[in-house]
C-alpha cells in the first residue's frame, strides 16, 4: 500500500514566471486528488494497471496527447509534463511510471502518426483504455542507437520485423509498442524506422519479465517473423532516428520532474522525523547539524528545479514558435536531467541516513525512495550521456 505523505510542500514555485495560469489550474486539481489515492501496490503490474484506470478517469493522462486527440492542451506542453510528475513521484514513484509511460508511449505516435493512427491510439490513451509503450533499447544497443540489430523487411504488403527490445517498461502489460527497427543495415542512425505494434501481434512475445530492484513493469521484448501491415509504419522511413530522439526531448525534462518530486518527498519525510526523533532530551531538528543538513538538501532540490522548470520553459517556447527544439533547448533538458536526478539521489540518501537505522528498513518510505531514485539517472539518457550533450553544447558557444 501507498505510505501516507506528510504535508505537501509548498507551491510558492508556481509563482514563477515559468508557468502560468493553466499550469496552476493544474496543481490545483492535481493535488488533493493525488493525496487521495490510495493503491495496493505489492503487485506492480496489477498496480500500474489501476494506476492508468485511476489516471484516465481523473483526466490527468489527457495531458499526455494533443487537443486534437482529446488531449487537455492544444499540444504536449513540457511543463504540465513536469508538474505531473513532480507530484506524482511525490505521492507514488510508481504512478509517476504509469502516467510518465503513458506519454512517451504514444509521443511518436503525437509527431509522426496519419490521423488514423491518432484515432486508432491516442484518443484510448487519453482515458486509460490502451496502455503504451516505448521500445528502442536492444540488449547491444542502448545509448548507442545506431548499433540497433533489429530487423524491419518489406514484404508485399507490410513488414516483417525480427530482433530484440530489452528494459522495455510496460513490457507485457502494454497494449502498443512503439518500436523502432533497421530498414537500412548499412545506414546507422539513418536506416531506422519506426513502427507500431499491437501487443496482439503473432509473432512478438512479451513474456520475458525483469526483475528490478525498485518493481515495475519490465520485459524483453522478441519478434520472430512478426508481421505488420504497411499502415503500421510509423513516420517517414528512415526517419526513426530523429522520430526517437525528438520524443524524448520532449520527455527528458520530464524525468528531472519525476526526481524533483522524490527529492521533495525525501525532504518532506526528513523534516517531520527530524521533528519528532528525540535523542538526548531534544528533537533530531534542534541540532545544528541536522538544521545544516536540511539546508542543504533544500538548495539541491531548489536548485534542481529551477534547471527543470527552465528547460520546460525553454522547450514549450521553442513550440510555440515553430523553432526546432536543438541546441541550447536540450542542452537546457540535458542539464535539468542531469542534476535533478543527481541531486534528488543525494537529498534520498542524506535523508535516509537521518533516519538511522529505520532508514534501510524495508517498507519505510524513505528506503523505497532509495530505491526507485537510482533508475533515473541512467533511463532515457544516463547522467554521462547528459554531460556529452551539455559537453558538446559547450564547446559549440
Amino acid at each position: 500500500m501507498m505510505t501516507k505523505a506528510p504535508a505537501p510542500p509548498s507551491t510558492a514555485h508556481l509563482a514563477l514566471p515559468f508557468f502560468d495560469d493553466a499550469h496552476r489550474t493544474l496543481a490545483d486539481g492535481l493535488l488533493p486528488w493525488a493525496d487521495a489515492q490510495q493503491v495496493d501496490e505489492h503487485d506492480d503490474r496489477a498496480a500500474c494497471r489501476d494506476w492508468v484506470q485511476r489516471l484516465g478517469a481523473g483526466g490527468w493522462l489527457r495531458y499526455c496527447v494533443p487537443g486534437s486527440s482529446g488531449g487537455a492542451l492544444e499540444r504536449l506542453d513540457s511543463r504540465a509534463l513536469v508538474l505531473l510528475r513532480e507530484t506524482l513521484a511525490y505521492h507514488s514513484p510508481l504512478a509517476d511510471f504509469a502516467f510518465a509511460m503513458q506519454g512517451l508511449g504514444s509521443g511518436a505516435i503525437t509527431l509522426a502518426g496519419t490521423p488514423q493512427q491518432h484515432a486508432d491510439y491516442l484518443t484510448a490513451v487519453a482515458k486509460g483504455g490502451k496502455i503504451a509503450a516505448f521500445a528502442l533499447s536492444e540488449p547491444e544497443a542502448g545509448s548507442d542507437v545506431g548499433a540497433m540489430a533489429m530487423r524491419a523487411e518489406a514484404t508485399t504488403d507490410g513488414w516483417k520485423l525480427s530482433g530484440e527490445k530489452t528494459w522495455i517498461s510496460n513490457g507485457g502489460i502494454a497494449d502498443f509498442y512503439c518500436v523502432f527497427a533497421k530498414t537500412d543495415p548499412a545506414g546507422g542512425t539513418r536506416g531506422i524506422t519506426a513502427f507500431i505494434v499491437d501487443a496482439t501481434t503473432p509473432g512478438l512475445d512479451t513474456s520475458a519479465h525483469i526483475d528490478v530492484m525498485a518493481p515495475h513493469p519490465l520485459a524483453t521484448l522478441r519478434f520472430e517473423n512478426c508481421v505488420v501491415p504497411r499502415a503500421a509504419q510509423l513516420g517517414e522511413l528512415n526517419g526513426g532516428f530523429k522520430l526517437a530522439m525528438r520524443t524524448l526531448d520532449i520527455f527528458r525534462a520530464s524525468v528531472a520532474g519525476a526526481a524533483l518530486g522524490m527529492g521533495r518527498r525525501a525532504l518532506s519525510e526528513a523534516i517531520a522525523h527530524s521533528k519528532k526523533r528525540r535523542m538526548f532530551g531534544q528533537t533530531l531538528a534542534d541540532f545544528q547539524l541536522t538544521q545544516a543538513k536540511l539546508g542543504e538538501m533544500a538548495a539541491l532540490i531548489d536548485g534542481a528545479a529551477l534547471l527543470t522548470y527552465r528547460a520546460a520553459w525553454m522547450r514549450d517556447d521553442a513550440e510555440r514558435r515553430g523553432a526546432p527544439a536543438v541546441g541550447d533547448v536540450s542542452a537546457a533538458a540535458a542539464m535539468a536531467k542531469m542534476c535533478a536526478t543527481e541531486n534528488a539521489s543525494r537529498v534520498i540518501d542524506m535523508a535516509l541516513q537521518m533516519h538511522g537505522g529505520l532508514g534501510v528498513k524495508v517498507g519505510t518510505k524513505v528506503e523505497s525512495l532509495y530505491r526507485d531514485i537510482r533508475s533515473l539517472r541512467i533511463y532515457e539518457g544516463a547522467t554521462e550521456v547528459q554531460q556529452l550533450i551539455i559537453g558538446k553544447s559547450v564547446l559549440r558557444g
